[in-house]
Formats: structure tokens, C-alpha cells, sequence
């Protein structure tokens, strides 16, 4: 029976806020080259003949990151086997075949770029066991050998992973933190329209968006996690002047007074549509309110915080937390823009319009249009340009469906034809889209109510919410919480089960919404995840032990190969993490914490006695260094763990 407590609740985040419709087009993964770049930064460069390695780890390193590790010895050997060739990489990539832990596959590229100088290799294999050979001595190597055309495969020593867990669990998690090489970043997500309410279109770029804000924190860069909010433009002349007409009394009117905010808008916008003289009375409205006449602009600004409001909802069911600057904020900024990119001849005339062409599409980039207002691309331009010149970001990031990729691409051309960006992808300061594919019913079509309207996310939330909360309910234990510890439990598992269903898919793909699926105990879920962590937790509760002392006195040994099993992918967690900020996929975090638990349910712990062993100690320490990991997992997939069987 699973009784499952929280710590206590954090307090409630603060507020931010898509920008196109959501629709479908292909795209494609990020590529980048930030593994290779943070390599070259921190390998040797000087170093001639082997050394001992053991402690050349530097406050620059990633101490728990097996990976840079490996290449900087593997950096010092290459440039003994091949003194000359002086743009070699280390290529280190963990393994799991049956000759070690981690390879290096640098043999047969050097063998291409060798044969034929006189040298006195006679192939890959010749040179993988130079390569073998001339590896420094290195207190994380158990063992080495060579396979195939040349792959040079190491063991990773027992006692070095032993040593390194241990010292994570006395030093802390933040010691495993991924080291990338720039060192602020804008994420830019969720980004709802004023007036319009948040639906489950919105849920993948708000819970990916913040897990890539998360992981990228953890990593040491410096956030800015953006909200733009689409509250500027026609369509609020439009609200405005149906907020006047139906509220005499408009300054005092509130959210209860408008009720739901979407229906306003359809009211409205079917006002627009239908009747000539509100037309053009709202059209007006956009004319002051963008010329600054008080009334107008007020008005606007109550529209907004009733927006804001009802957003709130949903970023506290998430616990996300964001900065607003939306397109307003950018608005003023957009002529001067303009002029700058006419002045560097990459504006012209078309059609009325004036428009930037970029080389392979036939449509143009509109940036102002044949009535002279601005659009997406007018502010989306200016706020590359304030976000590289005024907040002086390395790297900048939008979590928006896969739809908008053709335009992110345009966006970021003319930005790289402007001179704003570099024309190579893998320098900085740069951008990327971060595409996502649609959630899908259990029709197989777009995620719809019966009577085909989209999906209000705070209503999914709460059914996720109320599902967790009468199954817990139907526990025997349930009686001996407190409707708080229910509450508090029933929203961690329910809103826990709705992130993890998204995060663990590749985010590209579309995915079917199933809450009978997301809320299973078993199987690849957020609830099994939790309940394995509230299992670990009740293992080292039942022991009677002082973890914190035991952290202090206790050393971890690896006897057992479960435990090794165990021990190498806790401490793989730091590689995954830089995998997945470097490609922008949080799924490659989810499977990581997937295995991990299922390492220790299905290997350590059914073939290790933990509790009254004679391995006792440093079994509960290898419990609390997995606790440690899943917890920091779950705190990077935006997930509230839980604590007690």
C-alpha cells in the first residue's frame, strides 16, 4: 500500500504568458555542436608525452561527467600517437557490448587522414593499439582493449565510480552539473494570446519549454525564461470597443463580470464581422490606442490583467515560472529596426509591402505591411535585436509547434544576412527553434471535447488532479492523511503524470492524451517513477540509520556487479543532462530516469539485500545517491517527488 508525502509545498510561482495557430509541417532536431566546442575548451591543448591524469579535473570540469573525463585522457594518448595531426578530437561514446563501458572511435578516421605519409601503421587496428597503449596512467580506468577496426574500449573502475558517487552525496547534485560553453540563454515559450483562454495547444510549449529553462539552469547559464504575449495588434480595437459597449461602467468592471474570457473574445470578433459601424469604430480604437490615448490604453491594460489572471491558474497547476515581455513591449523598438535592416539594403518593395527576400523560399519575409502596420516578423525581428543587444543573450530559443518552423527560419536568415548572427550554426551568439509535434485524442485526430472545442487546460489539469485524487482515495492508507497531504499528493502524481506522458516522447512527434495510460503505476510513467522514489526513501526510513552521518562515516563499495550496474548510471546522469540541453530533447532525460529506476528495482534491489546486510552501509548510501538523482530528475522534468510508502 502506498502512502505518498510531499515536502513542504513551495510557494506559488509568479506569472507570465502562441503566437500562430497550431498547425502541422515537418522539421527537423537542432544540430549543434556545443559537446565538441566545451570539449576543445577543456582538453590540453599542450600536452606532448602521457602524464598521469588522476587529478587533472579543474573548477572548468564537469567532475561527475565520465565522457569529458575520458576525452581528456584520451586527448593526452592522441597527441603521443599522433604528434602531428593536430585537429584531432577525442570521439568517447559510452557502450554497452561486452568489451567495456566506453569506447574511443578516433582509429579509423585517423587511419584516413595518415596512410600514405610513411607512417608506421598498418591500419586502424595498428593504430587503436597505439592508441591503447599510449593512454596515461588514470585511477578511472580499470582495464583496456581493443575490438574491431581499431575501437579502443576502457572499464571504468569500481572504485573510482564508488569514490565520485560518494563524494556527489557529501559535495552535492550540483557538482554533476553539465559545463556548456556560453553562459546566458533566452527561452522563449508558451506565449498564450490576451483574451483568448489556454488550451492543452499550449501545454507542450509551456512543460517542455520549462524543463529546457530547468536543465539549462542546472547547467549554470544565466535564463531568461520569456513570455511573449501576443497583447498587441488589431484585434484589440475590436475588444476594447466591445468592453465600452457592453460595460457603461468599464473601469470597474472585473474577471467575474466578463466571465470566460473566450466567449468575450467570439462576441466580440462576431460583432466585428457582422456589424460596419462597430468595424469601424473598433479600427479606430486600434488608432488611438496605438497613438497612446489614455482611455484606450487603460482599457487595454485591463483586458490584459484579466488575461493575466485567468493564465495564472495554469502556470500554478504547472509550477512554471516566467517573465512577461510581450509584443508591446517590443513595438517601440520595430522602426528603428526596420531602418536599420533597409539601410544594409535587405528591405524592399513588394507588392505595397515592403518585404525581405531570403534565398530558397518563394514567399518573402513581410516585415511591413501594404497598410504600414507591423507583424509577427516585425516584432519577432525586433526582439532578436533587443535580446542580442540589450540583454546580451549567447543563445536564443523558441518552443513553438513544428508549424512555425518556416518562419523561425526566415526570421533567423535575415538576422544572419543582417549581420546579427554568425552564418555558421554551431557559433554563437545563435537561434533555434525548438519544434513539437500536436497531442492527439483517442481518435487519432487533434485533442478535442465532444463538442469539438479545444481543450481548456485548467480543466485538464484539474481532471488530471481529481483522477490521481480518487485513486488515492481508494487506498487503504488514504484514511490516515489529512485532506491537505491528499490534496497536496493528488496534485503532484496527477499534474506529475501530465508532464511526464509529454516530456518522455521525442518532442518532434505527436502524442495521444490518455489519462488512463499517463496515471498507471506501472509500466513508463510518471506515477511509477514517483512511487519507485517513495520506495527508496521508505528503505533507508526502515533502517533506523542516519543518512547524513552515514554520508560522513560510510564508503560505498561496488562488489556486487548490480551495484557497479547501478553506480556507472548514477553517475552518467551529468552526460545525459549535457545531451539533452545540447540537442534540446528532454526525452533523452526521461529515458535516462526510466532506467535508472528500473536498475534498481530490477537489479540492485532484488539481487542486493540492503537492510540488515553485511553490506548494509554502503547499499543504503548507493539508496540515497539514486534518491538523489531522481529527485534532481524529476525537480529538471518540472515534477514534485514524493517521499513516503
Amino acid at each position: 500500500m502506498l502512502a505518498l508525502f510531499l515536502p513542504p509545498a513551495s510557494p506559488s510561482p509568479f506569472l507570465s504568458f502562441n503566437r500562430f495557430p497550431h498547425i502541422s509541417s515537418p522539421s527537423s532536431i537542432p544540430t549543434t555542436d556545443l559537446l565538441r566546442a566545451a570539449s576543445r575548451r577543456l582538453v590540453s591543448a599542450t600536452t606532448k608525452t602521457p602524464q598521469s591524469v588522476s587529478t587533472m579535473a579543474t573548477e572548468e570540469d564537469n567532475v561527475g561527467n565520465i565522457k569529458r573525463q575520458l576525452a581528456k585522457i584520451f586527448d593526452v594518448s592522441l597527441r603521443t600517437t599522433v604528434p602531428d595531426e593536430t585537429d584531432v578530437e577525442p570521439l568517447v561514446a559510452a557502450c554497452a557490448g561486452k568489451f567495456g563501458d566506453y569506447q574511443c572511435n578516433n582509429a579509423m578516421g585517423l587511419w584516413s587522414k595518415i596512410k600514405g605519409k610513411g607512417t608506421q601503421f598498418r591500419g586502424p587496428p595498428s593504430v587503436g593499439q597505439a592508441i591503447m597503449k599510449n593512454l596515461p596512467p588514470s585511477e578511472i580506468i580499470e582495464s583496456s582493449s581493443v575490438a574491431g577496426p581499431g575501437f579502443v574500449n576502457v572499464v571504468i573502475s569500481k572504485n573510482w565510480i564508488a569514490k565520485s558517487i560518494q563524494n556527489m552525496l557529501i559535495d552535492g547534485i550540483e557538482t554533476w552539473s553539465p559545463r556548456l560553453p556560453f553562459k546566458r540563454a533566452v527561452v522563449d515559450f508558451s506565449s498564450p494570446n490576451i483574451a483568448k483562454e489556454m488550451h492543452v495547444g499550449h501545454l507542450r510549449s509551456t512543460i517542455i519549454g520549462d524543463t529546457l529553462a530547468r536543465m539549462l539552469e542546472f547547467s549554470n547559464v544565466d535564463v531568461l525564461r520569456r513570455n511573449h504575449v501576443g497583447d498587441w495588434g488589431t484585434q484589440f480595437g475590436m475588444l476594447i470597443e466591445f468592453l465600452f459597449e457592453k460595460f457603461p461602467n468599464w473601469e470597474e468592471v472585473t474577471e467575474t463580470a466578463i466571465g470566460d474570457l473566450q466567449t468575450f473574445y467570439k462576441a466580440s470578433k462576431q460583432r466585428f464581422d457582422s456589424d460596419p459601424v462597430f468595424k469601424e469604430k473598433a479600427q479606430q480604437a486600434v488608432v488611438l490606442l496605438q497613438g497612446g490615448e489614455p482611455k484606450y490604453r487603460k482599457a487595454w491594460a485591463q483586458i490584459c490583467e484579466i488575461s493575466r489572471s485567468e493564465f495564472n491558474r495554469v502556470y500554478e497547476r504547472l509550477g512554471v515560472q516566467l517573465e512577461e515581455k510581450g509584443e508591446s513591449f517590443y513595438n517601440p523598438y520595430i522602426p528603428n529596426v526596420i531602418k536599420e535592416l533597409t539601410d544594409k539594403g535587405l528591405v524592399e518593395e513588394s507588392q505595397g509591402a515592403r518585404v525581405i527576400f531570403i534565398d530558397g523560399i518563394n514567399i518573402p519575409l513581410i516585415v511591413v505591411k501594404s497598410d504600414g502596420g507591423f507583424n509577427y516578423a516585425s516584432t519577432d525581428l525586433a526582439a532578436i535585436w533587443y535580446r542580442l543587444n540589450e540583454e546580451k543573450a549567447e543563445w536564443i530559443i523558441y518552443v513553438t509547434d513544428v508549424g512555425q518552423q518556416q518562419h523561425f527560419d526566415m526570421v533567423f536568415r535575415a538576422c544572419k544576412r543582417a549581420g546579427w548572427l554568425p552564418l555558421e550554426d554551431n557559433k554563437y551568439p545563435k537561434t533555434t527553434h525548438v519544434g513539437f509535434g500536436l497531442v492527439l485524442g483517442e481518435d487519432g485526430k487533434r485533442f478535442r471535447t465532444r463538442n469539438t472545442e479545444v481543450v481548456r487546460l485548467v480543466d485538464l489539469l484539474d481532471e488530471a488532479k481529481n483522477r490521481s485524487k480518487a485513486a488515492l482515495i481508494e487506498r487503504e492508507k488514504a484514511a490516515e492523511w489529512t485532506e491537505a497531504e491528499l490534496e497536496q499528493i493528488a496534485e503532484a502524481v496527477g499534474y506529475g503524470a501530465v508532464k511526464y506522458a509529454d516530456l518522455k516522447n521525442n518532442r518532434l512527434t505527436n502524442y495521444t492524451f490518455n489519462f488512463d495510460q499517463m496515471l498507471n503505476d506501472k509500466g513508463n510513467t510518471a506515477v511509477y517513477l514517483l512511487y519507485a522514489h517513495a520506495r527508496i526513501c521508505s528503505i533507508i526510513r526502515k533502517s533506523g540509520k542516519n543518512i547524513e552521518e552515514l554520508k560522513k562515516t560510510g564508503t560505498i563499495v561496488l562488489e556486487h556487479e548490480d551495484e557497479r550496474v547501478l553506480g556507472l548510471h548514477l553517475l552518467q546522469f551529468a552526460e545525459v543532462v549535457e545531451e539533452a540541453c545540447t540537442n534540446l530533447l528532454p526525452n533523452v532525460l526521461c529515458e535516462y530516469l526510466y532506467n535508472l529506476s528500473e536498475i534498481f528495482t530490477k537489479k540492485f534491489y532484488s539481487n542486493c539485500q540492503v537492510v540488515g546486510s553485511a553490506q548494509e552501509t554502503s547499499r543504503l548510501l548507493l539508496c540515497e545517491a539514486t534518491g538523489t538523482v531522481m529527485r534532481k530528475c524529476f525537480h529538471l522534468l518540472g515534477i514534485v517527488p514524493v517521499y513516503k510508502i
